[in-house]
């Protein structure tokens, strides 16, 4: 499929639609695009020892307070890819504002004299862009098959200069998968043991807050669920913010921002 418009508000659109599970990307405006669920360090190598954080759209919305129509002018408010900020609003001071005053209009017509606005700043329009994308409508239904290793090295390193090594190493990844996956490998994977006693199953972390404080979540499924929030706002602290679940055990949980 081919995106009239930008990449992850059609990937969006698909997860919105039931085509897709999940969007995997390193962009968070993913998330302003509505995805209502967003996986981040799948693809990025730099990020290659660090663990898969899920976000879910309603759990952010619900452990932040707001809004999607508030989230989306806070994520325009502390910056994004179309337009500037304003000047000394980062991600803590903009939350603060959105929910003091509820959108970007009433913050700027509230906003101290040392903020300066930009001149013609076009945040209607970008408010605009998040809410109705330019994104295909006509979906077909996705025929899930087998990888197809030829395809996909002539598409990927013929036509578009990737690596054709790295390629063909995805695709084995895919076919591996694929293959424990499906019907027969599930059936291996549960075979009953006899003895669970001692078992040393792992916990996913729910992460509320800047980096470096967690909150365990009740169960795996659970993505930031909890009854009492450690999501900081309107600190001095320059720490970024934090919100998603992360798999595995890791004393330092990476650093990231959720704009």
């Amino acid at each position: 499929m081919q995106a009239p418009g930008e990449a992850e508000a059609q990937c969006a659109s698909l997860c919105k639609n039931h085509k897709a599970h999940a969007v995997a990307s390193e962009d968070m405006d993913t998330l302003t695009f509505g995805a209502p669920r967003f996986l981040r360090h799948v693809t990025d190598l730099s990020f290659k020892k660090s663990p898969v954080t899920e976000f879910e759209v309603p759990k952010v919305l619900e452990e932040l307070g707001l809004t999607m129509g508030q989230f989306i002018d806070l994520c325009i408010l502390s910056g994004c890819d179309y337009c500037e900020n304003i000047k000394g609003i980062g991600g803590q001071r903009a939350l603060k504002l959105i929910r003091q005053h509820g959108c970007i209009e009433e913050v700027v017509q509230n906003l101290h004299k040392r903020y300066t606005v930009p001149e013609d700043w076009p945040y209607q329009e970008v408010r605009t862009l998040f809410k109705q994308p330019n994104v295909c409508t006509e979906i077909p239904d996705f025929q899930w098959t087998s990888a197809d290793k030829e395809g996909l090295v002539n598409f990927l390193a013929f036509e578009n200069s990737f690596s054709s090594d790295r390629v063909e190493k995805a695709v084995e990844k895919i076919k591996a998968a694929s293959d424990k996956y499906s019907p027969a490998g599930r059936a291996k994977l549960l075979t009953p043991v006899a003895n669970l006693s001692g078992s040393t199953e792992k916990e996913s972390k729910c992460v509320l807050g800047a980096s470096g404080q967690g909150l365990r979540s009740r169960t795996a499924i659970q993505v930031c669920s909890s009854s009492s929030s450690g999501f900081r706002y309107g600190s001095s602290s320059s720490k970024p913010l934090v919100l998603g679940r992360q798999s595995g055990v890791h004393v330092k949980p990476p650093t990231f921002s959720f704009i």
